[in-house]
């Protein structure tokens, strides 16, 4: 029965290797023991078996015992909170003496994280053994024998087994090997290059140097330079700025090289900087630089293998990866000055670009067709939305909209914009300051005057919306009302314009 119960071994390693593509981790010289390991099963993520003929229950417990002292290591080293792990005995017979305990009882390893649960196949009760396994795994393992089986028929079983378990570890390592690095170095050199430069004619974080050189700037785009939905990922604001999105660009972007390869990446790259600058041109007001939206879009990346390749992203990277994205967004919402949106829309930006081009040699073209469908329908609705604004729009772009207008002497298109948007419960302080300034403009002043109270209202600070409430009061003939909002104007800022105006309010009396 010895050859039986060898190829039902194999039978066994080929069920759990080919059929459920579990990774061989580890075997023994003699091919007796084998580990296997699917972290993502819940019920077993590692498989342990052996091909060994028991004698004595004492050392079957002996065994097990061990097998639960490396599989506590296995835990560590995959840092996994807990770990199931399976461990087989294919014998021909079963022990001599008493067994049954170390079958019926898991074994526990450091309060419980790592358990073992042993199960024996042996030849007088194939089918009773081949059923606890199935039930252990809630898994349907359906394998006939025949009596007997010669070396040549467990020989053949064997390799194949082994051949499929190297080809799944060669072509993982094809992924991470579809390239070398170059355009990384690149667009490494570019931007510390454009950094000496933006140093040299004016500073790097002097806001109009930044500008000049292709910051993004919102009411820029609007007048039509669309370059800047580029141009910022290549500017950095301190030498701090450029430090930090170079490291992260260094070790990203030669891990998405050597996993996409060259061209692949640098069309990650490219379309995640624009879509991240495009989210913070749709929801940020404020001038901004940096290649953080494309580093996000490195993330997005590798976010993509996870979602083709579960198993092997959780298995190398995926939890530190998720964590490290998970620290960046929180940090980016509690600290002033990072821009969050544009991290969030490189990220999804990278996440669908990595969609489009897929992996070197690999085509997926439904999911690559509609990724690129999706990204051109988002980009364009997002484009649309940036520049005709409306009640999804945020404040900011409402305002930096209708500031374009103003500046335009459009105030009749300035107050339909604003009117409209406000309307519908919703703007800001500024929104409502400049809602004000067109309706000076088209004479309403009443409504101007009832607009600035709320602005007012909403920010007690804005000295420029407390001066334009005086001007409105002293139209209307309330002095003492014009007088009091011109005070509170010049003592919020120090403005020569109001100063002037409250010492004439002040001599007219």
């Amino acid at each position: 029965m010895s050859g039986t119960q060898d190829f039902l071994f194999w039978r066994l390693a080929y069920f759990f290797i080919v059929e459920k593509k579990y990774r061989l981790i580890q075997i023994s010289e003699d091919y007796q023991e084998i580990w296997l390991e699917d972290t993502s099963n819940k019920h077993a993520q590692i498989i342990r078996m052996l091909r060994y003929d028991l004698d004595w229950g004492n050392w079957l417990k002996r065994d097990a015992e061990h097998t639960c002292i490396q599989a506590e290591k296995l835990r560590k080293h995959f840092m996994k909170r807990s770990l199931n792990v399976l461990n087989i005995y294919v014998s021909t017979y079963a022990p001599v003496d008493d067994y049954e305990a170390t079958i019926k009882h898991p074994l526990g390893i450091n309060k419980g994280k790592t358990i073992v649960h042993n199960r024996l196949i042996e030849s007088t009760n194939v089918e009773d053994g081949i059923q606890q396994v199935s039930s252990f795994m809630q898994d349907s393992i359906s394998i006939s024998l025949k009596e007997q089986y010669d070396e040549a028929d467990v020989d053949y079983l064997r390799n194949t087994v082994l051949t499929n378990a190297v080809s799944q570890t060669q072509e993982e390592q094809q992924i991470f090997n579809n390239g070398k690095p170059f355009f990384t170095y690149i667009l490494l050199g570019i931007q510390i290059i454009i950094f000496l430069i933006l140093e040299l004619m004016g500073g790097s974080s002097n806001t109009q140097n930044l500008i000049r050189f292709g910051a993004k700037s919102n009411l820029l785009i609007i007048e039509g330079q669309w370059w800047r939905f580029i141009t910022p990922i290549f500017l950095h604001i301190g030498l701090l700025h450029l430090l930090m999105n170079s490291l992260a660009l260094y070790y990203l972007g030669t891990a998405i090289e050597r996993i996409y390869g060259r061209v692949r990446f640098l069309i990650i790259y490219l379309i995640a900087g624009f879509t991240g600058t495009l989210a913070s041109f749709l929801f940020s007001s404020s001038v901004s630089a940096g290649a953080s939206g494309a580093i996000f879009g490195c993330f997005g990346a590798l976010l993509y293998l996870g979602a083709v390749y579960p198993k092997l992203f959780f298995r190398t990277m995926g939890t530190n990866v998720i964590i490290v994205i998970i620290i960046n967004l929180i940090f980016g919402y509690s600290v002033s000055g990072v821009d969050n949106f544009g991290h969030i829309g490189g990220l999804i930006g990278g996440f669908l670009a990595a969609a489009i081009v897929h992996f070197p040699k690999k085509k997926r073209v439904a999911v690559q067709l509609g990724s690129f469908l999706l990204t051109l329908v988002l980009s364009a609705g997002f484009i649309y939305m940036g520049f005709h604004g409306g009640s999804y729009s945020t404040p900011n772009v409402i305002n930096t909209l209708s500031q374009k207008k103003i500046s335009d002497g459009e105030y009749g298109s300035a107050y339909k914009l604003l009117n409209d948007y406000v309307s519908k419960g919703k703007g800001n302080a500024s929104t409502y300051f400049q809602l004000s300034y067109s309706e000076v403009h088209l004479k309403k002043y009443q409504e101007a005057k009832e607009h600035l109270l709320t602005a007012v209202k909403m920010e007690p600070n804005f000295a420029e919306a407390h001066f334009n409430l005086a001007l409105l009061y002293l139209d209307e003939g309330n002095k003492e009302a014009a007088r009091k909002e011109a005070q509170k104007a010049v003592e919020l800022t120090d403005n020569e314009k109001f100063k002037n105006f409250l010492d004439q309010l002040n001599q007219s009396e």
